[in-house]
């Protein structure tokens, strides 16, 4: 049986002139190559060990109100910031980053994050390598 490849490429150029090139491999990921001097990165957050300290002291929110509580800051009448509301304050530090990551922005774009779509693939996570990144979809 003779097996075809399915390799696409795509280029993308920034706002600054820089291109970067997309490869849907076979596999169904993306290899990621340009120029990443200059680039922003998240980590989701892990929130088991903070909620599970939350509810074992009596805590009754869901989890998405805890996560969102656990964030919110306290600001007085005129707007100025006050702190972290009790939650954030006693909860927040317990709040983890796990180890991956889920958004690459390099300077003057593209900005691409979970759940986006990329070459009708839709992102999961985004694994560094030394050519760029290997963008893992679902």
């Amino acid at each position: 049986m003779n097996i075809t490849s399915k390799i696409t490429k795509e280029t993308m150029t920034n706002r600054y002139g820089d291109s970067f090139v997309f490869t849907l491999l076979e596999d169904g990921n993306i290899q990621w190559e340009g120029k990443f001097e200059h680039t922003r990165f998240g980590f989701p957050n892990d929130y088991t060990d903070s909620y599970r300290a939350y509810t074992t002291n009596g805590g009754l929110m869901g989890l998405k109100e805890f996560k969102e509580e656990v964030h919110r800051s306290i600001y007085d009448e005129n707007d100025n910031y006050v702190g972290p509301c009790d939650v954030a304050r006693v909860y927040g530090p317990m709040v983890k980053s796990k180890n991956l990551i889920n958004m690459v922005d390099p300077s003057g774009g593209p900005y691409l994050k979970e759940g986006m779509e990329i070459m009708g693939k839709t992102i999961k996570e985004f694994k560094s390598n030394k050519e760029g990144y290997l963008i893992i979809t679902k």
